[in-house]
């Protein structure tokens, strides 16, 4: 990247809708026809999990381009401790924008603003291509498995960074996604007809 023509700064009041229909524009028919995650992060920053702190936004120019936002959650760990921890997303960069360095960039300072704050580790669903250039690892490399997933099933998804040297020393156990990501298709279909009209499409690769 050639000049810092960029700043990141926390989200306000009046970029929401923005920032859902830029969350929006990024998902639409990467992982299913559609998306859900703009309606995923309208119900979450209400949720008592949301932490308002880590709630960013980048602009470029004076326009939004990306954001970033975290949930707090828990490892229930096997000899009975519960270890609070974070969890990420969505987060996003514009889809013309992608592959220019603006997400690495965004990712990096969302995580040092996060140990700034005290947390001791991160826990998301991700691709380690991306996030392992960041620290991310197999969470499975830290004893830590994900909730209700069989055992054996592939979990190369499911990653891990601690931002507290040896927060996760000693600790093994399940990983609780928050409740507040569990979204109905019926709401998510009554609060896109808020948005312009997109074409759904089932193509290759998508999960859903």
């Amino acid at each position: 990247m050639e000049e810092k023509n960029y700043i990141i700064r926390r989200e306000r009041p009046e970029d929401c809708r923005e920032v859902e229909n830029l969350i929006r524009e990024s998902f639409w028919n990467v992982y299913r026809p559609g998306c859900s995650e703009h309606y995923v992060i309208h119900v979450l920053r209400e949720d008592p999990a949301f932490v308002k702190e880590l709630d960013f936004v980048m602009e470029k120019s004076g326009r939004l381009i990306g954001q970033n936002m975290f949930m707090q959650t828990v490892i229930e760990a096997d000899d009975g401790r519960v270890i609070p921890v974070l969890t990420m997303g969505p987060i996003c960069i514009a889809p013309d924008l992608k592959r220019k360095g603006f997400g690495k960039i965004l990712l990096d300072w969302s995580l040092e603003q996060a140990t700034a704050m005290g947390f001791g580790a991160v826990l998301f669903e991700g691709n380690i291509g991306f996030y392992g250039k960041s620290g991310f690892a197999y969470a499975r490399n830290f004893g830590i498995r994900y909730h209700d997933l069989p055992q054996g099933a592939d979990d190369s998804f499911f990653l891990c960074k601690e931002l507290k040297p040896g927060y996760l020393g000693g600790v093994t156990g399940v990983y609780q996604t928050p409740k507040g990501y569990y979204v109905d298709d019926k709401d998510v279909e009554q609060f896109d007809q808020l948005f312009p009209s997109k074409e759904k499409l089932k193509l290759p690769g998508q999960l859903f």
